[in-house]
């Protein structure tokens, strides 16, 4: 795939907002001009560019009369919004920064402006988790009688409101309807409550499904769930739990996150972390973080992991990510479940697969390719052949 830059996260970070664009979450033409001001390797200036893009665009919106022109003002804050995520991304490393708050605000403004623009506007509702609020959006299919509704998550780092533009949207055009929500560790969440990510993501997953159940439009017996990236480790987990559900699609799939991700370490700090030398492992890490010449996607990854689980050191969040497995629960799954994979994964190589085996036969197993441009991570950059791919099976499902 042609490089939207040197820096092989900031590709991926450009591609990823790019993708959006099919779905009505960015335009081209913005968002490679934006692209063309990032620096390799330099996080502020990525943050910047998209800022400065965002606040033209907001600023566009507000122009436009959304009484004469509703489509185009709808179009306009959905793009705002989108860029301000993507000024927001970057900044965690910082927990102190206002502009965590500033820019999420102002993201949840220009999106909440586009949600009552639709032609069946996004309804925000807020449902009681087992301590803790989960923030959630409806989207409703229009169309009369109960519908098959699909209800998803986004992972480590992304917002339920990226999902309207990464598949959401596409399930609405089948006249099916989409519930987006956001647990503990997820961006809203972890904001507004000061809550780092949970393993038991079934205490996030049924009281969706509750509220869903109560719903007119929503057919009870296709109730599919979907988890994106990390969500491809949080939607299996949830369905060994939450047997209600005629489905689970993970994209991509995972299977041990958290001992995956210390292996990424290498054995040496493998070994210091399982010595319980939390001195010498916060040093270390700490000390990779504040290297330059450490690749972006590794910096970021740590910066974004100690956030999303709100630890306050390197070791802590290690510690608390091990129990992120699902070895012992695959069993209790018990409907059909669909892995994706992309064969570029730089995130999780191996892991949708491994997902894939341990379910077996419930398993549909699908690997995007480099070659129809849907190698990368989640194929992003590929929404549309993959929502096809993706729906096209859950259709298949509820219908037999």
């Amino acid at each position: 795939m042609y490089q939207l830059s040197k820096d092989s996260d900031f590709h991926f970070e450009i591609l990823r907002v790019l993708g959006f664009a099919p779905y009505e979450g960015s335009d081209i033409g913005e968002v490679l001009t934006a692209a063309n001001k990032i620096k390799p390797g330099d996080m502020e200036s990525f943050s910047d560019a998209f800022n400065a893009l965002a606040t033209r665009v907001d600023a566009h919106s507000m122009a436009i009369d959304r009484t004469k022109n509703p489509t185009s003002a709808r179009n306009a804050f959905f793009r705002a919004s989108s860029y301000f995520r993507s000024a927001d991304f970057y900044l965690h490393g910082n927990w102190s920064d206002p502009r965590i708050y500033s820019l999420w605000d102002k993201q949840l403004s220009a999106f909440n402006s586009a949600l009552s623009l639709l032609s069946v506007p996004g309804e925000r509702i807020v449902l009681n988790g087992d301590g803790f609020d989960i923030p959630a959006v409806f989207y409703g299919s229009g169309l009369p009688g109960q519908r098959p509704t699909i209800i998803m998550c986004n992972g480590y780092d992304g917002s339920q409101e990226e999902m309207y533009h990464y598949i959401g949207k596409a399930v609405n055009e089948r006249g099916w309807n989409v519930i987006t929500y956001e647990g503990p560790g997820q961006p809203t969440v972890r904001r507004e409550q000061n809550l780092g990510f949970i393993p038991e993501w079934e205490k996030v997953v049924t009281p969706v499904v509750d509220y869903a159940l109560t719903r007119r439009e929503v057919d009870p017996l296709a109730i599919g769930s979907l988890g994106l990236s990390f969500g491809g480790w949080l939607a299996p987990r949830a369905a060994a739990f939450e047997h209600r559900l005629a489905a689970t699609i993970a994209l991509d799939g995972l299977y041990d996150f958290g001992p995956f991700i210390l292996s990424k370490f290498g054995p040496e700090l493998e070994s210091v972390f399982h010595s319980g030398d939390a001195t010498a492992f916060n040093f270390y890490i700490n000390e990779a973080v504040k290297d330059p010449d450490t690749a972006t996607a590794v910096r970021w990854a740590i910066q974004q992991g100690l956030w999303a689980f709100n630890a306050n050191t390197p070791f802590e969040w290690i510690s608390k990510i091990q129990s992120y497995t699902l070895k012992g629960l695959i069993q209790n799954i018990s409907m059909p479940v669909f892995v994706g994979d992309s064969q570029n994964d730089m995130f999780f190589p191996g892991q949708a697969k491994a997902l894939a085996e341990h379910l077996g036969d419930l398993t549909t197993y699908h690997r995007f390719t480099n070659i129809d441009g849907a190698g990368e991570h989640c194929s992003t950059g590929a929404s549309v052949m993959q929502s096809q791919v993706v729906l096209d099976w859950f259709q298949n499902i509820i219908e037999n």
